[in-house]
């Protein structure tokens, strides 16, 4: 035996001495636990067992991130070596009301106080692929965001903030395409080209189908649409991120943490088979790809839920699609604290919730990071609720001395086996997800529908049974009755969308439209990209819902499936 082996044998044996010796510790320490009396806390947000102490018993097994530093696959301590010292998150807030004139001096308000990304609230219409005049956007104008029906809307919304000098993030799905149009066309109408465009297009249909149920078009056709964009955006627009793979939706619909990380990267790996299968290289399309995911209320949880997703998908994406390119295996992601959670009981205790959920968001090492707005449960946020929730962000940043240390809370016991516990269970939900056929297959079959109504039924259980403490709902009630500032939208953004709208169809030229539309009907008849033919239609001045009836006559619309 070499003196090196020795030495390696001797300090294997100190340290299974100081594990033996620390079980018999932990093993005294339980039963002087279990002769106390606790209260009964053993469980997650999500339901998950709690431990009452973790030590380094609960990684035996797992290195843990003992022999990884931030910036090194597979990026489970964050994706830049330097973390938040070399930048901090973009603060992007939500932003979206009445029509674009309104909103857009909502984000000259935002931007001037410090907001560093614009993002886009759409009113219902809008996301559903209607214009503001259209019989089914009676009553709901503006009502949820902005209003957009054209190329007109969108130059309204952006008038006086330079496109290429902010990033933008849109969420908006059935039609992502369409809108992504017109911001494209905008922006050449500000002298902005398409390859100087920073910013993010949610785009993320199958979890509108699992989840937030906006769409428009059918399964494959709405597939075939994100396919087109990954291969136009590579080429086109090499700094805009064309898909914003959401877990936020699915958690808000009442999914588990390890529900919303299983069912969110299935989403994601099912369009890099699309994009793969479409021809496309993965290296080509996939370092565009980004995420978005919810921070609920169980802080220690959703930090380890951020971790383990960047873990999963590095490893996914280099071992399972070989992809090569360093960039392909970086999961980058926007945070949202988690509107459901806002309780319209005591509206105030909201600033504290949100502080915690941005606290675990930068824990868990957003790359940007939206955080509520206190009202936002009662109506669209007023301008000061809209500055406390970036002044939460604005605090983290620059007074709490949080952004020094990349993740501050790796080597925790309890955050690495929640860490580890994650991706466990999430790799066990893709096992299921390919039993019951792939993610396609288990949306027109509602099993993955149906796991996310069991997750709510049970929290809202919990929550009836005062098994789940809601403070000021369920307990710590007051009958005090305080109101705060609520902002209001009456219907003058209906009725100037109308007029709008009809000046608009008056000034046009409208011959060029119907031919633009004719040649987008037999484009999508083929397997041409579509984006050049919808860019053209934007052009054009063809509005929101010319466009979808146009892509409607050919690919049809999607009706929910009924579940027993």
């Amino acid at each position: 035996m070499t003196g090196v082996q020795a030495d390696a044998d001797a300090t294997i044996a100190e340290m299974q001495r100081e594990l033996d010796d620390l079980r018999r510790q932990v093993a005294a320490w339980r039963d002087a636990y279990d002769a106390g009396k606790c209260r009964d806390l053993n469980f997650t947000n999500s339901a998950k067992e709690v431990a009452p102490v973790y030590t380094a018993l609960d990684l035996e097994g797992s290195a843990g991130t003992a022999l990884e530093v931030p910036g090194v696959f597979p990026y489970t301590r964050g994706i830049h070596p330097t973390g938040y010292r070399g930048r901090l998150w973009t603060m992007r807030q939500f932003a979206g009301f009445g029509s674009a004139k309104e909103t857009n001096e909502r984000y000259k308000f935002l931007l001037e106080h410090g907001t560093t990304g614009l993002s886009v609230a759409f009113d219902f219409p809008t996301l559903m692929g209607y214009d503001s005049d259209h019989v089914r956007s009676e009553g709901e104008v503006g009502k949820c965001g902005v209003a957009i029906s054209s190329l007109a809307d969108m130059e309204a919304l952006f008038e006086g903030i330079p496109l290429g000098d902010v990033s933008t993030s849109m969420t908006i799905n059935g039609p992502a395409i369409i809108l992504w149009c017109f911001y494209i066309a905008a922006a050449e109408k500000q002298g902005v080209p398409a390859e100087k465009l920073r910013g993010t297009v949610q785009n993320d249909i199958l979890k509108e189908y699992m989840a937030q149920h906006a769409w428009c078009f059918p399964i494959e056709p709405a597939l075939r649409l994100i396919v087109d964009m990954f291969e136009w955006g590579s080429t086109h627009t090499p700094q805009w991120n064309t898909i914003s793979i959401s877990g936020y939706h699915i958690r808000e619909a009442g999914a588990t943490a390890a529900q919303e990380l299983a069912f969110t990267l299935a989403d994601g790996f099912t369009y890099v088979e699309r994009g793969i299968a479409r021809g496309l290289a993965v290296d080509e399309f996939a370092p565009r790809l980004s995420y978005f995911w919810d921070v609920h209320n169980d802080f220690f949880e959703e930090i380890a839920k951020l971790r383990a997703a960047r873990r999963i998908w590095a490893r996914h994406m280099k071992d399972r699609y070989h992809a090569k390119d360093p960039r392909s295996w970086v999961m980058r992601f926007h945070s949202q604290t988690a509107g459901v959670t806002l309780t319209a009981q005591q509206p105030m205790n909201n600033v504290v919730r949100v502080a915690y959920q941005a606290l675990a968001a930068v824990l868990g090492g957003t790359q940007s990071l939206h955080t509520n707005s206190m009202d936002e449960t009662l109506a669209l946020p007023t301008e000061q609720a809209v500055q406390v929730a970036l002044r939460t962000q604005q605090v983290l940043a620059y007074e709490t001395g949080i952004p020094n240390v990349s993740d501050p809370l790796g080597g925790s016991y309890y955050v690495e086996k929640l860490t580890d516990d994650l991706e466990r269970e999430a790799e066990a939900l893709f096992v299921e997800i390919d039993a019951a056929g792939g993610v396609v297959k288990a949306l027109e079959s509602g099993w993955l529908q149906r796991r996310i109504t069991e997750s709510a039924a049970r929290q809202q259980w919990e929550i009836e049974q005062h098994r789940r403490v809601i403070v000021g709902v369920n307990e710590f009630e007051s009958d005090d009755s305080l109101t705060i500032p609520l902002l209001k939208i009456d219907e003058d953004a209906a009725r100037d969308q109308a007029v709008r709208l009809k000046q608009l169809r008056e000034s046009r030229d409208n011959a060029a439209c119907t031919a633009r539309l004719d040649r987008l009907r037999e484009a999508a008849k083929g397997s041409e990209n579509l984006v050049p033919f919808i860019l053209d239609c934007a052009r054009a001045y063809c509005t929101l819902y010319e466009i979808r009836a146009a892509l409607e006559d050919v690919f049809g619309a999607y009706r929910e499936p009924v579940f027993f």
